[in-house]
C-alpha cells in the first residue's frame, strides 16, 4: 500500500479537473489510488532431513499454508476506517464483488462511498488453498440443497418476492460460486489468520457472512483493532460466557448449539459497536421446511447472543429486514437485487457509530 498505484478513465480525470473530491454512491468512474494482494498469518511446517536437490523428497522441504489471501483497494479521499469483508461456508472473497446478475456488489459499493476495502479468501478455501492439515474432497452435488438453504426458493420455484434475479444464467453464475475446503474448517486458525491481518491494516470494521460469523466473533476477541462488526446472517459460532450458555436449539436442519468463552475474552465484545442483519422467507415458529427451519433457530440464537452481548455493557443490535418492511433478502443480503438500499443502511449504522470519518 506504501506505493500508490493510481487508476483513472479519462472521465475520472476530468472530475478530478474539476475539482469533484467528494466519494460517489453512484454509478459513474471510480478513482483507485491503490491497489494490491498478500498473503498473512498462517503456519510454517518443515520435515526433518536435508533436501536433495536431485532426488527431491519430503525430507529437509517445507509447507507454507494455514494463511488467508486478502485482495484490498483503496479509493481516493479515503475514509479512515478500511472494510474488512470475510465470506460464509462454501464461498469466497467472491461473495462480496460482483452479483450474479452482474451489478455492482459490497466490494465497489463500500469503495464508492469512501472506504479501502479488503477482501478475504480464509484460510484453506479459495486463494489461500494451502491446508496443513489434510482433507478428502468429493464431487458431491449440492446445487438444489444450496437453492433451498441460500432461501432463494424451495427447489425448483422461487419465493414469490425473492430479491434474486431469475434468469437460468444468474442461477448458473450463483451456483458456481460456491468452492469447497481445501482442509477442515477451523474457526480458531481463521481468526488467528484474520487477526494477524488486523494487525497488518490497523484499526478497521469487520463485515461477515454466514460461517464467518463465528471467527469473526474471535477475531474481534484476539485484536482489539476490530473496531465495529457487520454480521450478515450468522450462521454458527455463537459464543457466549462460561456458565451463561442457552440450551441448544433443534431444527429440522440439524442441532444449533453455543459455544462458550471465558467471561474476560466474552467481555471484549462489549467494546465495539454490533449489528446483525438478517432477511425475509423463513418463520419465527418451528417448520418441518429443511432450508428454512435452519434459519429460524439461527434467528433466535443470535437474538440471545445480542441479548447477552447488551446484558454485560455491549452496543449490539439485530435487525430483521422483514420487521423493518425490507422484504424478500436471501442468505446474501450484499448482493441481492436492493443491495444497495442494505449498503445505504450498513452506511447509516456506521455514521451512527462515528466509523465513518474521512
Amino acid at each position: 500500500m506504501k506505493a500508490a498505484l493510481t487508476l483513472l478513465t479519462t472521465l475520472a480525470a476530468a472530475a478530478l479537473i474539476t475539482g469533484c473530491a467528494t466519494p460517489s454512491t453512484g454509478s459513474g468512474p471510480l478513482v483507485i489510488q491503490a491497489q494490491g494482494s498478500f498473503a498473512v498469518g498462517g503456519t510454517v511446517q518443515a520435515t526433518p532431513g536435508s533436501y536433495n536437490n536431485n532426488q527431491p523428497s519430503a525430507a529437509g522441504q517445507s509447507l507454507h499454508g494455514d494463511h488467508l489471501y486478502a485482495f484490498y483497494q483503496v479509493p481516493q479521499h479515503a475514509r479512515s476506517l478500511p472494510i474488512v469483508m470475510l465470506h460464509g461456508a462454501f464461498q469466497s472473497a467472491r461473495s462480496w464483488e460482483t452479483t450474479s446478475d452482474g451489478r455492482e456488489g459490497f466490494q465497489t459499493l463500500f469503495l464508492r462511498r469512501g472506504y479501502p476495502v479488503y477482501l478475504v479468501d480464509q484460510p484453506r478455501r479459495g486463494r489461500a488453498g494451502n491446508s496443513t492439515v489434510a482433507t478428502t474432497i468429493e464431487p458431491t452435488p449440492t446445487d438444489q440443497l444450496f437453492f433451498d438453504q441460500f432461501r432463494l426458493g424451495k427447489w425448483p420455484n422461487y419465493f414469490g418476492n425473492v430479491q434474486f434475479e431469475r434468469s437460468a444464467a444468474t442461477l448458473e453464475q450463483f451456483l458456481r460460486s460456491v468452492t469447497p475446503n481445501t482442509g477442515p474448517y477451523d474457526a480458531g486458525v481463521i481468526s488467528n489468520a484474520m487477526s494477524a491481518l488486523f494487525d497488518r491494516t490497523g484499526p478497521a470494521i469487520l463485515f461477515t457472512h454466514s460461517q464467518g460469523g463465528g471467527p469473526g466473533w474471535l477475531t474481534a476477541i484476539k485484536n482489539a483493532n476490530v473496531k465495529g462488526i457487520v454480521a450478515f446472517e450468522p450462521g454458527s459460532g455463537f459464543i457466549f460466557p462460561q456458565g451463561e450458555l442457552p440450551a441448544a436449539m433443534p431444527s429440522a436442519a440439524g442441532m444449533l448449539s453455543p459455544e462458550s468463552v471465558p467471561l474476560a475474552d466474552f467481555r471484549k465484545l462489549t467494546r465495539i459497536p454490533i449489528v446483525i442483519y438478517y432477511g425475509d422467507n423463513f418463520p419465527i415458529e418451528p417448520t418441518t421446511e429443511r432450508g428454512q427451519d435452519n434459519w429460524r433457530v439461527r434467528l433466535a440464537m443470535a437474538r440471545l447472543w445480542v441479548a447477552a452481548i447488551n446484558q454485560h455493557g455491549g452496543d449490539a443490535r439485530l435487525v430483521h429486514l422483514p420487521e423493518i418492511g425490507v422484504r424478500g433478502n436471501t442468505h446474501f443480503p450484499m448482493s441481492d437485487l436492493n443491495n444497495a438500499q442494505i449498503a445505504d443502511l450498513v452506511a447509516q449504522f456506521l455514521a451512527e457509530k462515528k466509523l465513518a470519518a474521512f
